[in-house]
């Protein structure tokens, strides 16, 4: 059994990511996920400047991607809009199973080893690192890194959990054949839900909804926003309804000794600001970093804290314009006063003041681009 750097557990972005950031670093990864390819979860499906930035590194080919750009987010809520352009470049809308199916590729290219319906059954830590045992038998590696989503059970048997919380968010995603009519991420409000509209291809956009409370259909929480179910009634359904939560899950730290949790595991406040994927990969980037520069953990959850904390204290912000309409509508009418207001904290939100990368490490025929 030859000894691996990383036993990542989860084939999701964040897995394949720190998995490629890794090997780039001629690190051994072994990425083990329980399902089949390809790959899908419920999400907004919207990615980032940064974030589109950061699958170039990754040496995702990026006009290969059946993706739509967007420029911006655009918040409605009846009437008012309020529109932000981001800074640094574009973003892009892309299916889930197409960026699962393109990271898959890239790891692949870049030497990482993935195996499929390979399932984590349990593991010790020692001096020397992890042992786990694995549906595909024993594995060892220097670390374990937990990159496993919402209901992380490396979280859970690290010991990293905290109790959930006390508000349930649910989200639920389904994607229509229509021409996106915008090059914005249109969020449209109502109260105790709201509607993501996210281009993903020339001819198909995802929407996401999200709600507070347990249940409800898809059709039931569209409803709640006459115009867009108005434009929606006449397209095609292309995908079926697929859906995520509850949301905030904690964790007291991102590491235990020889254990480390990335993406979702991590740590999910709320998909209220649609930075999950971002985050995830520019998190993987900073655990991969840590690693491989031989530094402890203790790096990895100073880096993960300061990539995500304008995220947190954004989501945080939205989560309470969802349980208090007036003052959301209130906050919505100062910020239609004071535009460039709204521009600035989209690009916060988006991540757009973090350096995230050493660029001087990065190789760059790997920096494809759009245009390319």
């Amino acid at each position: 059994m030859r000894e691996a750097d990383a036993l990542v557990v989860g084939a999701g972005p964040a897995g394949l990511a720190t998995a490629i950031a890794l090997t780039q670093r001629g690190r051994r990864a072994i990425v083990i996920e329980r399902r089949k390819p390809p790959l899908d979860k419920a999400c907004g499906e919207g990615i980032m400047p940064p974030g589109v930035r950061a699958l170039a590194t990754l040496g995702v080919v990026l006009p290969e991607l059946r993706a739509a750009p967007f420029r911006g987010v655009r918040f409605i809520e009846g009437a008012r809009e309020l529109s932000g352009v981001f800074a640094t470049g574009g973003g892009l809308g892309v299916r889930r199973t197409a960026l699962s199916e393109a990271l898959l590729a890239a790891a692949l290219r870049a030497g990482a080893e993935v195996r499929f319906e390979c399932e984590l059954v349990s593991w010790r830590q020692d001096g020397a690192g992890v042992h786990a045992l694995t549906s595909h038998g024993d594995q060892a590696a220097h670390f374990l890194i937990g990159a496993d989503g919402l209901g992380s059970r490396v979280r859970a048997r690290a010991g990293l959990a905290l109790p959930p919380a006390r508000v349930r968010r649910f989200g639920m995603r389904r994607h229509f054949r229509l021409a996106p009519w915008s090059d914005f991420v249109e969020v449209h409000w109502g109260d105790g839900a709201e509607a993501y509209v996210t281009p993903v291809a020339a001819d198909e956009v995802g929407v996401a909804l999200l709600w507070r409370g347990d249940g409800g259909s898809f059709e039931k929480q569209l409803a709640l926003f006459p115009a867009l179910a108005a434009r929606l009634a006449l397209a095609d359904s292309v995908s079926e309804s697929r859906g995520a939560g509850p949301f905030w899950q904690g964790a007291r730290a991102r590491h235990a000794r020889a254990v480390a949790l990335v993406g979702d595991a991590a740590g999910y406040t709320d998909a209220v600001t649609g930075e999950g994927i971002t985050l995830a990969l520019l998190c993987a980037e900073a655990l991969a970093r840590t690693i491989a520069a031989n530094q402890p953990l203790t790096q990895y959850e100073t880096a993960w804290r300061r990539l995500t904390r304008a995220h947190r204290a954004f989501a945080a912000l939205l989560g309470a314009g969802t349980s208090h309409p007036r003052a959301r509508r209130a906050a919505f009418g100062a910020l239609a006063m004071a535009p460039a207001a709204f521009g600035a904290l989209l690009r916060i939100a988006a991540g757009e003041h973090v350096r995230s990368f050493n660029h001087s490490t990065l190789d760059p025929s790997r920096a494809h681009t759009l245009e390319a």
